[in-house]
């Protein structure tokens, strides 16, 4: 009896040990399979929507008139529900309905509250937001604006419930050879809980992000980021080993990635900027050059790549 009692002792001490991390894998397998179904069934609804801007109406409002904003409403109801299956549509002021919960825990740094408006997000995508002109010495910024819109939310019919950062404005590709902003290209950007409301409610984990560029043939990007920061004084050429130094399956993210992790840094640092301003790429522009995201600015530009800059790297 006592030999029994002693190897059903040892037992338990080896499942108490062991039951959280097999329980950990299979959540982390589970949320994996998750993100890369809606993913697919995201992707196959923005490719059937003839254009991403204009949905909606956006006015400043006066002294006589209240601002009116039903831009990312609208962009639901009008655009995305008619090529995807939706439960449920909420407006920013009852995110809780649609099973966001109001608290989140970023990749790294302090737990944030859910954002309820674009700025709040990432508030670079309402300033420097033109196309920088090359004829100018100063590279200014020309012919864009943009407005604070607000967010809104929906249930998938698979039970993910998403938050919906939308810029009416958007603009299309246009084979840019010079430094240009990023942000007229972010049309709409997503942030999603794999399981609503319910914890741990942690971004790699049930909470993640994807963001859709360009008005028409648009690029929808979901970076799958590993917790590691970024390096720092990186030349191009080496850029690519740094990331497989930390794991044989991480990568340098393409430009797309880039602009996804410029738009949601908060969700990776808790904090809108990162302390590193310029990330490679892994798109050359030339045998000398190669492009590079701002994430202080949102510009993306052609650097030598002799120079040195940060790499944040992505899983495949």
């Amino acid at each position: 009896m006592a030999e029994i009692l002693l190897s059903l002792t040892i037992i338990g001490v080896v499942a108490a040990i062991t039951l959280p991390s097999l329980t950990g894998n299979i959540n982390e397998r589970t949320w994996n399979t998750q993100r890369k179904a809606l993913y697919a069934r995201m992707s196959q609804a923005i490719a059937l929507m003839p254009a991403l801007n204009g949905y909606g109406t956006l006015t400043a409002g006066d002294s006589s008139n209240s601002a009116v904003d039903t831009a990312a409403e609208t962009f639901v109801t009008a655009g995305l529900s008619k090529v995807l299956k939706i439960n449920n549509i909420c407006d920013s002021e009852h995110l809780a309905d649609c099973g966001i919960p109001e608290k989140m825990n970023p990749l790294a740094g302090s737990v944030f509250t859910t954002p309820k408006k674009l700025s709040e997000l990432n508030v670079r995508m309402l300033d420097n937001t033109g196309t920088f002109d090359a004829t100018r010495s100063d590279r200014s910024a020309v012919g864009y604006s943009a407005l604070d819109t607000k967010t809104a939310a929906f249930e998938t019919a698979n039970g993910e419930s998403v938050v919906v950062f939308y810029n009416p404005n958007c603009q299309a590709a246009m084979a840019e050879n010079y430094a240009y902003a990023v942000q007229p290209k972010i049309c709409a950007n997503f942030i999603f809980d794999l399981n609503g409301s319910k914890g741990p409610n942690t971004v790699g984990k049930d909470i993640g992000f994807m963001t859709v560029l360009y008005s028409s043939d648009s690029s929808v990007v979901l970076p799958n980021i590993p917790p590691q920061k970024a390096a720092t004084d990186v030349e191009f050429k080496d850029a690519l080993s740094v990331c497989k130094k930390q794991d044989s399956e991480y990568r340098i993210p393409t430009l797309d990635e880039l602009a996804s992790i410029f738009m949601n840094n908060l969700l990776i640092d808790g904090q809108q900027q990162s302390s590193a301003d310029v990330h490679w790429s892994a798109t050359s522009e030339s045998s000398s050059y190669a492009w590079a995201q701002g994430f202080h600015s949102g510009g993306r530009y052609p650097y030598y790549k002799g120079a040195k800059y940060s790499v944040r790297c992505v899983k495949r």
